[in-house]
Formats: C-alpha cells, sequence, structure tokens
C-alpha cells in the first residue's frame, strides 16, 4: 500500500480552519487572535524543525545517546512551560523539572522494560514526546489552577488554618478539586476512544498502511502510560507546588491574581 502523505498545497489549504478559529476569536471578542497566531507560527516552524532532526535521529546508525539527549530537552522544556504558565507559585520550576524526569523515567522505564516498544531512535523520541506532553498539559493545569484559588479563595485557607489545621490539611479540599480539574480532560480522553474520536498514532498508523487491529493495540498501550503519566504528574506537581506556597510555620503566601 502507497503511504498517504499531506502535501503541501494541503497544509496550506488547512490553513482556512486557522482563519476561521481567529474569525470566531474576533467574532465573540475572545482576544485570542493573536495567540491564535503565534501558536500556528511556532508549531509549524518548531515541527519543521523536528522533522528534519528526526531524520537523523531515526537512522538505525545513529547512537541512541542523541535519541536520550532529545528526551532530557523535552523534560526540560516542558518543566519550564509548567513554571512559565503560573509564574505566582514561588519554586515552580524545580517542582516541575524533578515531577516530569521522575515521570518520564518510570514511563520509559515500563514501556522499554516490559518490551512494549523496541529502544530504539525511532521509538524513543516520539513516545516520550507523547507521554511528557500530554503529562505538561495536565501539570500546567494544576499549577496555575492552584495559583488562582490560592489567590481567590486566600481567607478560606486562612481560616481553616486559623481553625487548627496545619496547612497541609487547610489547603486539602482545594487541592481534590485541583486534582479532579486536571485529570479529567485525559480521563474523559481515553473513556471516549473508538466513539467519540480516533486518536492521532492510530490513525497515522492506519493512514500508513498497518492493520486496524495492530494500530488499535500500540494506541492502547500509549493511551494506558499516558494516563498514568498524567495521574502521577498532576500529583507530584499539585502537591509539590501546594508546599511552595506555604512557609513552614503554616503561613500562606501572598499569590497575585492573574489578569489575563
Amino acid at each position: 500500500m502507497t503511504n498517504q502523505v499531506v502535501a503541501w498545497s494541503g497544509l496550506v489549504a488547512s490553513m482556512v480552519f486557522v482563519g476561521l478559529a481567529i474569525g470566531i476569536s474576533y467574532w465573540q471578542q475572545l482576544r485570542l487572535e493573536r495567540r491564535i497566531a503565534v501558536a500556528v507560527v511556532r508549531s509549524l516552524a518548531q515541527l519543521m524543525v523536528v522533522g528534519v532532526a528526526l531524520v537523523a535521529v531515526v537512522k538505525p546508525s545513529t547512537p541512541l545517546v542523541w535519541s536520550w539527549l532529545w528526551v532530557a530537552a523535552i523534560v526540560v522544556f516542558a518543566g519550564v512551560t509548567v513554571a512559565r504558565r503560573a509564574p505566582a507559585i514561588p519554586g515552580l520550576l524545580k517542582v516541575s523539572l524533578a515531577c516530569n524526569a521522575t515521570v518520564a523515567g518510570l514511563n520509559l522505564a515500563v514501556i522499554y522494560g516490559f518490551g512494549i516498544f523496541p529502544l530504539e531512535g525511532r521509538t524513543l523520541v516520539p513516545v516520550a514526546g507523547m507521554t511528557i506532553g500530554n503529562a505538561m498539559n495536565a501539570g500546567v493545569v494544576g499549577a496555575t489552577r492552584l495559583a488562582e484559588v490560592v489567590a481567590e479563595r486566600r481567607a478560606e485557607i486562612e481560616a481553616r488554618v486559623a481553625l487548627g489545621l496545619p496547612g497541609p490539611e487547610a489547603l486539602r479540599p482545594f487541592i481534590r478539586q485541583i486534582l479532579r480539574t486536571a485529570m479529567g480532560p485525559q480521563i474523559e480522553s481515553t473513556a471516549a476512544l473508538g466513539i467519540v474520536f480516533l486518536p492521532g498514532a492510530m490513525t497515522g498508523l492506519v493512514l500508513a498502511g498497518v492493520a486496524p487491529l495492530d494500530a488499535v493495540r500500540t494506541q492502547l498501550a500509549l493511551m494506558y502510560v499516558i494516563l498514568a503519566g498524567v495521574a502521577m504528574t498532576t500529583m507530584f506537581t499539585v502537591l509539590g507546588a501546594s508546599r511552595q506556597v506555604m512557609t513552614p510555620d503554616d503561613r500562606l503566601l501572598v499569590v497575585p491574581r492573574r489578569r489575563d
């Protein structure tokens, strides 16, 4: 079967939908036009660079160490991204870096330790990107939501501390809700597999000519690992960040309200 790929003309044609998204933002006065345009330009530039770099990485003759260095760069980028999205939380960068590195190590150990995929350059970078990328998104939601809760519900948290609860206990009800909010989308995505949407890896494999059932097994293995990674990253990030907003003597730090 001949591989089906999108031609350059097809890529240009898809920009029509970008214009539609910008038009909706302008119509509803969402003020997201610039962010959408920047996101599209960045994604185009970044993926082109990645595509060129992957040509060298996926070659069997390329030492695997280059793929591991790429994975390390993904971990660092994910950690920095989470910290940038919630700058009001002090020390979030070190928390996020530690969380993403730990989860990446655990996920890749399971994936390659149990032989789910062969440990090769052509699998290591894409698999790490998918698992860490989804975990990063959940970490961003968890960190930003924590910052919002501390800023908006400061009086309630301080009242609980004044009643004698230690800092972690005073924050616990809020943290539970934050964890649900951050983990919820990935849980729903996993539950909707095959009914509401066909995920990217499976779709790509089918388009490349792989047998549908083989593509399904590959996608399910990835989704289950991604789900665990999202759960771990969210928990580690939110719990770690919650310690950063409390002093050792259980005083809540001032976290300014976010202004969009």
